[in-house]
């Protein structure tokens, strides 16, 4: 009854700080023909949603997977968070919000690979080795971007060390360890989330690396459509991926009944 309470509790804490980013963001003018603008705003308010929904579907689930689903509430409550602060940036100036971008990813990029770990944690045993070579390949690619991006350092030097951090990744959750234990000793249900994810994580971050050639290297893409593909982009990679954990969880928990 204790857990189910403080949960309760990180539910409404969640909620208190969500409302007066709302209410800030609300003060902004946002155009009617600015589709970028509109993306923003519409991708905060599925933020804060999926934020509730996992966060009130964590009190349901068995116990070994109720972080799971904190953790992906958390990677929505975050994101929203940040979406109302670009979207105020995109409003006022026209510019690209580059650091909240990254700052955001910085936060929410480890949570998810973290999940990785979390969800063959709770189903099999599973080295800690795994956690710690997931979060050093996502702090390689995210750094190495924002350096590039931002341009602290040469836009294809950045572009080289993130797609390595990228890489390392997906050897991680394909041949390596994680991709082992999953084909060996996950549940069907959790498989299929962990098949998702990883689908999620080689197709869906595709985007971000392409965006980052076409737009900072090549100068082929302007800013409205990046942030355009961006902001779509982040729907799926983020809600759907919790989604999948959602799907894993839900079924497990139901399973054990």
């Amino acid at each position: 009854m204790s857990i189910i309470k403080s949960l309760k509790s990180v539910a409404i804490a969640s909620l208190a700080i969500l409302i007066p980013s709302i209410a800030l963001a609300a003060g902004g003018n946002l155009e009617p023909n600015d589709p970028v603008g509109i993306t923003f705003w519409l991708i905060s308010i599925a933020m804060v949603a999926a934020t509730v929904f996992f966060l009130m579907e964590s009190l349901r689930v068995d116990g070994k997977w109720r972080t799971s689903m904190i953790v992906g509430g958390l990677v929505t409550l975050v994101a929203a968070v940040h979406y109302f602060y670009m979207r105020d940036v995109w409003v006022a100036t026209g510019a690209s919000p580059t650091v909240f971008r990254y700052v955001d990813w910085l936060i929410t990029v480890p949570l998810q690979m973290i999940e990785f770990y979390l969800i063959l944690a709770a189903c099999t045993a599973i080295a800690v080795g795994v956690f710690w070579r997931l979060m050093i390949g996502t702090m390689v690619m995210l750094i190495g971007g924002y350096l590039g991006e931002a341009g602290f350092i040469n836009a294809t030097v950045g572009f080289v060390i993130g797609m390595a951090g990228w890489g390392y990744i997906l050897y991680e959750i394909f041949a390596g360890e994680a991709g082992k234990v999953a084909a060996e000793g996950a549940p069907p249900s959790v498989q299929s989330a962990f098949n998702t994810m990883r689908l999620i994580v080689t197709i869906g971050w595709a985007i971000y690396p392409l965006g980052y050639f076409f737009g900072y290297m090549t100068g082929g893409v302007d800013a409205n459509s990046l942030n355009l593909i961006y902001n779509v982009a982040d729907v799926v990679n983020k809600i759907g991926f919790c989604l999948a954990i959602w799907a894993a969880a839900t079924s497990q928990s139901e399973a054990a009944k």
